[in-house]
């Protein structure tokens, strides 16, 4: 397991169908390949770690000193930089590739991208206030969030206190995300339920950061497959032998009632 994230775009969401019947609702992922650009070692900063380079930019965008670090790795320029700590860094070289390989055997990843922005939003549409009474005698006044602070003591408002603002457009982690299934050719990854922010939307994947023991739905089909009853197979000499028996106790229950109207 390496610490080593992935930088991708949410191309939308859809569907994925099981043998079970099941339906599951994912979010498709458009990963983009990254460039090793630098191996930073304990001897110069006290930890093993990669930098790694996502994107492409114009050179005409970067800043001369970003030109400078370009031209000394010999690459292309790249827009995102991330850096990653590692256990070894013997492991990699500068200019390898990483990809979709680095999920391979994961089963659970952690998501983090940018939510939808609302714009300047009330209380009752930012933190669900109830608002003031819908009856006469409140004027102008239905959607306010009512009195924000108290008298000459302590006379202030709080900090953090709940009004309105700017609402979304911020970053948000999403925890253990099931992989549904990873398309090495394509670059795509499925990921069980939805993900903040709209399409075309800057995703960041990394492994998750805690320990999860939860089955996967491929497994619980599995296991499922495996607890599902083996089919009763009845022969027809069987059946001719029920019926036959069913007759006699037909005819034994109208012989009793006939010894009783007599």
């Amino acid at each position: 397991m390496s610490n080593i994230g992935l930088i991708g775009k949410k191309i939308g969401m859809s569907r994925e169908f099981f043998p079970m019947g099941l339906s599951v609702p994912v979010t498709v992922i458009k990963i983009e390949k990254g460039r090793v650009l630098d191996l930073i070692t304990k001897e110069k900063r006290g930890y093993d770690a990669i930098r790694v380079g996502f994107g492409k930019i114009k050179s005409s965008k970067l800043t001369k000193s970003m030109k400078g670090f370009y031209s000394k790795k010999t690459t292309e320029p790249k827009k995102y930089l991330k850096e990653y700590r590692v256990e070894n860094v013997l492991n990699y070289k500068e200019g390898n590739e990483i990809g979709l390989e680095i999920f391979k055997d994961v089963k659970f990843v952690d998501v983090t991208s940018k939510t939808i922005g609302k714009g300047f939003a009330g209380v009752m549409k930012r933190y669900n206030f109830s608002g003031l009474r819908a009856s006469h005698g409140v004027s102008v006044s239905h959607r306010s969030g009512g009195s924000t602070g108290q008298r000459q003591d302590p006379g202030k408002v709080f900090k953090g206190k709940k009004m309105p603002g700017h609402m979304g457009d911020k970053f948000r982690t999403m925890l253990n995300l099931e992989v549904i299934k990873s398309d090495l050719n394509n670059d795509l990854i499925y990921l069980k339920g939805s993900i903040p922010g709209s399409k075309n939307t800057l995703v960041f994947i990394k492994n998750s950061v805690k320990k999860i023991n939860k089955k996967t739905i491929l497994e619980k089909s599995k296991t499922a497959k495996d607890q599902k009853p083996s089919k009763i197979i009845v022969t027809k000499n069987e059946i001719t032998s029920k019926a036959e028996e069913n007759k006699k106790s037909t005819k034994r229950e109208e012989v009793k009632k006939d010894k009783k109207n007599k």
